[in-house]
């Protein structure tokens, strides 16, 4: 009888996709994966560190830990990701939470099978947190969740120290797959089923730096896998994206026309602050751009409330830029103080309720435009990638739009991982409700 593990994953998509690596990893020494941990003969937390409320759930889960070792001593616990290359927290862990058996970092994912023989034998702390640049070690297993939605990293790492960012100190520096192996993960996805290929990176627009290829020319190739229905990639960074990305976008019917782009703030020197290393003049140019190519895509970014320094004034900008932009999407976030950033020595100029009034207005704004935005598909015939059942409504299908719009509606489970046409029948500031078309 196989062994069980239980999976907690914290964080982006790039965790996301570290963890079923680890799944695989854990098959291949007879574990398999399980939905409750009290069931669990190994306990993994892989962790995240942009912000703080994620590491603060990760230290109470631990501590909820304690009692089901008590009860199983055999019992394995494990964790991993981006908070472990922090310094000092595995010094912590080890001091604070004494029923964790293994620690180790991002860049010892590949030793899991290892460090788990390691703690069956030896029942004492075991802790690999290296902080290196990180290396590419392809090969590994993957056991992807279900779904039609498939993540394929292209490269790991990141050198552009935003000064609030913790991820270069967690992750290293960029290093870009060879576009071999991507390809191959591509069509293997494809073989198994998977309908939407999802191209990650910290920056993948950086792409290929040092390998004689860009972005937008693999991304070209990957358009190119027979049966690759759908490909998104995330995330683009402002001051690295080029017209030749917008250009293969715009020419390849299975590249959604879909792209998150992070502004993080909407003043210049709050961005140079920030070490964004663009202007809101240059973001709007490139907007436009985007837009001149792909008058119909939809633009989703990240938000940063209440950077030190940040005045109420210079919040106005970030205001006027949500009016000009007009996002589809927003995900916004109050500023957490990251140790060891240079941003978190820097001086706040208003109050923690000043910081919370701009984001609630903020909030207000983009709910607003959301709507607005929303409303404008009432009646519309769109192509939805049908992903599964919701999960609030097992009566109800959900799926996505080419540009991301999630959209509910009845339907048979036969048309699961079918892409269909959904006439949008009650737009929400959410999503979108609609009905199968059929045409008459």
């Amino acid at each position: 009888m196989s062994k069980k593990i239980y999976i907690e994953t914290y964080g982006c998509q790039q965790n996301v996709s570290d963890s079923e690596k680890i799944a695989g990893m854990a098959k291949e020494i007879g574990y398999a994966l399980c939905s409750d941990k009290e069931d669990a003969d190994l306990i993994v937390y892989n962790t995240c560190a942009v912000r703080e409320n994620a590491e603060l759930k990760v230290y109470g889960n631990l501590g909820a830990l304690k009692a089901l070792k008590n009860k199983k001593p055999d019992l394995i616990i494990a964790v991993c990701g981006c908070m472990m290359q922090e310094t000092s927290v595995a010094d912590r862990i080890k001091r604070v939470y004494k029923h964790v058996d293994i620690v180790f970092g991002t860049h010892a994912l590949h030793k899991f099978k290892e460090l788990v023989h390691a703690a069956e034998q030896e029942h004492d702390f075991i802790s690999d947190v290296e902080n290196i640049d990180g290396e590419i070690h392809e090969g590994l297993p993957i056991i992807r969740g279900e779904g039609v939605c498939a993540s394929v990293s292209i490269m790991y790492g990141c050198n552009n120290f935003c000064t609030y960012c913790i991820v270069p100190y967690v992750r290293g520096r960029e290093r870009s797959r060879d576009k071999e192996d991507i390809l191959a993960e591509v069509k293997d996805a494809v073989k198994n089923g998977y309908k939407e290929i999802m191209l990650l990176g910290q920056n993948v627009n950086s792409y290929g730096k040092g390998k004689d290829i860009t972005f937008a020319e693999l991304l070209e190739e990957v358009a190119s896998v027979e049966g690759v229905e759908r490909i998104r990639f995330m995330t683009s960074h402002p001051k690295d994206i080029s017209e030749e990305l917008l250009r293969v976008m715009s020419r390849h019917a299975n590249i959604c026309k879909q792209l998150h782009l992070p502004v993080q703030c909407g003043n210049n020197r709050v961005l140079k602050s920030m070490n964004r290393g663009y202007t809101r003049e240059k973001y709007f140019g490139l907007i436009n751009m985007a837009r001149s190519y792909m008058p119909d895509i939809t633009i989703s970014t990240d938000i940063i409330v209440g950077f030190p320094g940040e005045t109420t004034e210079e919040f106005e900008d970030t205001i006027d830029l949500l009016e000009r932009v007009r996002y589809d999407t927003v995900f916004s976030f109050i500023y957490s103080k990251r140790a060891g950033t240079p941003a978190a020595t820097m001086e706040d100029v208003i109050s923690p309720e000043e910081k919370k009034s701009n984001f609630n207005r903020l909030l207000d704004v983009q709910n607003r435009i959301c709507a607005e935005i929303n409303d404008t598909y009432l009646n519309k015939i769109c192509p939805v990638l049908v992903e599964g059942r919701s999960k609030t409504d097992p009566e109800t299908l959900t799926g996505r739009t080419d540009g991301g719009k999630l959209v509910h509606f009845k339907g048979s489970d036969e048309l699961i991982g079918k892409i269909i046409d959904v006439k949008i029948t009650d737009p929400k500031t959410w999503s979108l409700m609609g009905e199968v078309y059929e045409q008459a």
